[in-house]
């Protein structure tokens, strides 16, 4: 069992997501003191009892030299041993840890690898250099890249190489719908071939590429065409295989996650990779065997929760518009009914509530913005490509 030391200090950031949320839990109930950082003025994290302080962060991506100089000093006076990062700003914070000498240790890989590992041509690339199967994919730096390919768009999936949620993406399009597209240099896209079968997901610890946690599920609704927000767990030997491999192959330290997709004749490709925590960290709650896990690299935990989880709000925001459309609000009934709410816990009740508020300052950064609320939701924080990671 992990036997705290005294005041022993874990810093979280990316407060506004429920994984921190769950992180802090955690961290929590394994006697450690939680600080939590992020940029809103009221994330959803930053309400639960396990927070010991919250800490209003610069945004990463418009302020990078200042963020990179308030995540230094607090680091020092707050005598933090351990950083965990939960979303995009991990490519900021392993930036900050390449150029100042921090003597808390930060939970993700170095920069380098953290960057082939988003870009979603130079992790195909990554993956074939491990021996592991992969789709077909092309890098379009230019409109002539995008015009060799043009008449086989319809077997194709399109997405820029630097992207998150399945934004933008155009699946198997008619050849003059790309033609609008601009892949630049800096801006590239990738063209991939349609893989048919079932979308999967997962979400791993590894430590010096041995794997100590793995979970794997699917998402039976989204928030649009990209973030899920209903998961059921599942078990597949060929995913965890996968991520067995490209852990080990890549000395991987630090949170992994995946979109996988199974074929009909039973094998697994990957489709891309998020280096960062993803909604399958809920399948965990044991404070004490994940936390072991992270801190001291030994033994492994295996997922202790096996119903599907949710966020009801989001849940009758995103899915019952869709499930009305698609005539099956009875299936959206049951699957509302069996599901479990992510956002409870014993003991801390607040963050249920505190999601409203959360959810208001996003909604009021997306209408000034005159932007999606999901693309809201991270906008101070998204990380598309090396240009964005000096500090």
């Amino acid at each position: 069992m992990l036997v705290p030391v005294p005041h022993q200090s874990v810093l979280i950031t990316g407060a506004r997501a429920p994984v921190a949320l769950h992180l802090g839990r955690l961290f929590h109930g394994a006697g450690w003191r939680v600080l939590l950082a992020d940029t809103p003025a009221v994330p959803i994290a930053a309400a639960s009892s396990a927070c010991d302080t919250y800490f209003c962060l610069p945004p990463p991506r418009f302020e990078p030299q200042r963020y990179g100089d308030v995540v230094e000093a607090l680091v020092k006076r707050e005598n933090v041993t351990l950083v965990v990062p939960t979303c995009e700003e991990v490519f900021y914070l392993a930036a900050i840890w390449r150029e100042r000498s921090l003597t808390a240790r930060l939970f993700a890989p170095d920069a380098d690898l953290l960057r082939r590992a988003h870009n979603k041509f130079d992790f195909i690339e990554l993956c074939r250099s491990l021996n592991l199967a992969a789709p077909h994919t092309v890098l379009l730096q230019n409109r002539a890249d995008l015009a060799s390919i043009r008449s086989e768009a319809s077997r194709l999936v399109f997405k820029p190489a630097w992207s998150r949620f399945a934004n933008r993406v155009l699946l198997r399009p008619k050849p003059q719908e790309i033609d609008t597209l601009t892949p630049m240099v800096h801006a590239p896209w990738v063209a991939q071939e349609f893989i048919a079968g079932e979308e999967l997901s997962a979400y791993a610890i590894a430590q010096n590429g041995s794997l100590q946690a793995f979970s794997l599920y699917s998402s039976t609704y989204r928030a649009g065409k990209g973030a899920g927000i209903f998961f059921k767990p599942i078990e597949n030997s060929a995913a965890k295989a996968f991520v067995t491999n490209f852990a080990a192959g890549t000395g991987w330290t630090g949170q992994l996650s995946f979109d996988l997709m199974h074929k009909a004749d039973g094998t697994v490709l990957p489709l891309e990779c998020n280096p960062r925590a993803t909604s399958g960290l809920h399948f965990f709650r044991n404070p004490q065997a994940f936390v072991q896990a992270i801190c001291t690299g030994e033994g492994s935990v295996e997922p202790d929760v096996m119903c599907p989880q949710t966020v009801r709000l989001a849940l009758w925001f995103y899915a019952l518009p869709a499930a009305l459309r698609a005539g099956d609000l009875g299936g959206f009934l049951r699957n509302l009914k069996g599901a479990d709410e992510l956002l409870d816990w014993p003991g801390d009740p607040v963050p249920k509530r505190a999601q409203w508020r959360a959810l208001g300052e996003i909604a009021a950064l997306a209408l000034r913005h005159r932007i999606s609320l999901q693309r809201a939701s991270t906008r101070d924080i998204e990380w598309d490509g090396p240009d964005q990671s000096s500090m």
